[in-house]
């Protein structure tokens, strides 16, 4: 059984960047088979699909926030990492971690494994 797990800060300042990692176990991110994703809800809304990163380590991205964001990864430690720049307030959110097989989706049924969630308070 595949596991997922969000770490990173709960709190950040407006300006700064947010960098979360997902750990994964039970499974490789070199696994060609899904898109390896972060994804996002805001209070009160909707998820949010932020990005992915795949096997080969192609990265893809939401349009809204291509200009702020990146995906990285570390095979040897198999996890992958979200970094959003010049956080807002609006980008407080719950971020999640997420293995799915359809391509930006924000339909939860569409994601095999996910991530507990982290809490991320963009705050001064």
């Amino acid at each position: 059984q595949m596991q997922l797990q969000e770490s990173g800060p709960g709190l950040v300042k407006p300006s700064q960047t947010l960098s979360l990692t997902c750990a994964v176990s039970g499974g490789s991110i070199t696994t060609n088979y899904y898109y390896w994703s972060w994804i996002r809800q805001p209070p009160g809304e909707g998820l949010e699909w932020l990005g992915a990163i795949v096997y080969n380590g192609k990265t893809y991205y939401a349009p809204s926030l291509k200009n702020r964001t990146s995906i990285s990864r570390d095979t040897s430690k198999n996890h992958f990492t979200l970094h959003l720049s010049s956080m807002t307030p609006e980008d407080t959110s719950v971020y999640y971690c997420a293995a799915g097989t359809v391509f930006a989706s924000t339909r939860k049924d569409t994601y095999s494994y996910w991530g507990q969630g982290t809490q991320v308070t963009v705050s001064s």
